[in-house]
């Protein structure tokens, strides 16, 4: 959630900036202002009231130990009324601070300088491609032809006990699952990051926290009779560890990891890409979090970009990296990496990492502090990053070391699958 006074003193420039995420704000900015300037008159009158109030009640105090019982009385009749008025005021003031708080959550988060003009993935900004993009054999298939010929994954399992998009893994191929989330948990915690198993499911507070409430209502499962959420990343749970939170400057940067199984409708998507592991409801996702000051968010970003990076290398993937234009980029991001991996059997680039620095954006909604050395408390900023999601990773695995004989297994990967080939 943006924060009201960058709104109130720069008005023009968070309109102009959205306007990069090709969102129209400057309707909803002149009201919020406008509510805004009603909140502040009220707050101001309420002040003064209960100000006033103390005064009478000090003053009826002295009366009564003068003996002066009649002027006593005629105070208290007047702070009887005051109260009436500051019941009124305080009635208001929560109704403009609620109508405040329910128009700037439909704001996105501003894009950072650096973030490209576009509107569509078309226009995302290729940073660098790295890796050779692998020549296959000519009776090549598709990960979903794998898993079938070698059976490690079951479509139709998964389908019948739950529905499209629940895999059921096994064999190899569970093994291969595992095998993925300890390499990249000990990457991470070799790296620096502390690992938490949070839970699955987060409470209304949480989702609106890390920003999927409102923004992703209907992409997110709901349970109703207990109002929780299925999370649609270990990025909720982790980060609202620190809500509510005032750490200290030296606790800076605090870095987190967790594995999650996670959760997503993915509605309206149909065709060849949803094929197989290309987009499920339910996957698993090893997940990186960063609390840092504002002065080092950005080299934060950069840092994480690289050590992704290095995962991939050691995966042996070829890939490439974009920095999302502004209309692609997400509703709470300032700015984000994407990281894509090439799939030789479907001859395209598939997502597999998005790093986002989401400035004050959440913290802001978390309330989640640091105190300077100065002893001045403020908003840190935030930062997250899929480390990796398996699906498409496991998906490009399968399809660009396929052979003739069977699946090779990257080297790194062998001593967690206790198998180097998979036929």
């Amino acid at each position: 959630m943006l924060q009201i006074s960058l709104i109130r003193e720069q008005k023009e420039q968070v309109a102009q900036a959205l306007k990069k995420k090709n969102f129209d704000a400057a309707e909803i900015i002149e009201r919020i202002l406008e509510v805004d300037q009603q909140r502040r008159i009220t707050q101001k009158k309420l002040d003064d009231t209960l100000a006033e109030s103390k005064i009478m009640a000090r003053e009826i105090g002295t009366l009564m130990k003068s003996g002066q019982q009649e002027k006593a009385n005629k105070l208290r009749e007047e702070t009887s009324r005051g109260k009436i008025v500051v019941k009124e005021l305080q009635d208001k003031l929560a109704q403009l601070e609620s109508e405040q708080e329910s128009l700037l959550v439909l704001l996105p988060n501003m894009p950072h300088d650096t973030v490209p003009a576009g509107n569509t993935p078309d226009d995302n900004e290729v940073v660098t491609q790295e890796g050779e993009i692998t020549e296959l054999h000519q009776d090549a298939v598709p990960h979903w032809e794998l898993a079938t010929k070698y059976d490690i994954i079951d479509f139709e399992a998964g389908t019948k006990i739950t529905g499209a998009g629940f895999p059921v893994y096994k064999g190899k191929g569970a093994k291969l699952q595992r095998a993925l989330i300890s390499f990249f948990l000990d990457e991470a915690t070799q790296a620096g990051y502390t690992e938490y198993q949070p839970p699955l499911m987060v409470n209304e507070a949480s989702a609106y926290g890390t920003g999927q409430l409102p923004d992703k209502d209907g992409q997110m499962y709901h349970v109703t009779l207990d109002n929780l959420y299925m999370i649609p990343t270990a990025e909720v749970p982790v980060t609202n560890l620190f809500r509510d939170v005032i750490l200290q400057e030296n606790q800076l940067p605090a870095r987190s990891t967790a594995y999650s199984a996670c959760f997503r409708r993915e509605a309206g998507s149909y065709g060849k890409d949803v094929r197989g592991l290309n987009r499920l409801h339910q996957f698993d996702k090893v997940e990186i979090v960063q609390l840092t000051t504002p002065e080092a968010s950005y080299q934060a970003l950069e840092e994480m970009r690289e050590y992704v990076t290095g995962l991939l290398r050691k995966l042996e993937l070829p890939f490439r990296i974009l920095n999302l234009c502004g209309g692609d980029i997400s509703f709470a991001s300032a700015k984000t990496y994407d990281m894509e991996v090439f799939s030789a059997a479907q001859n395209r680039w598939l997502e597999v990492s998005s790093i986002s620095n989401f400035e004050t954006f959440q913290s802001n909604r978390m309330k989640l502090r640091y105190k300077t050395k100065e002893g001045k408390t403020i908003l840190a900023h935030t930062l997250n990053g899929s480390a990796l999601a398996l699906p498409r990773i496991l998906a490009a695995l399968l399809e660009n070391n396929q052979t003739e004989q069977g699946i090779k297994i990257p080297k790194v990967l062998v001593p967690y699958t206790g198998f180097d080939n998979i036929s």
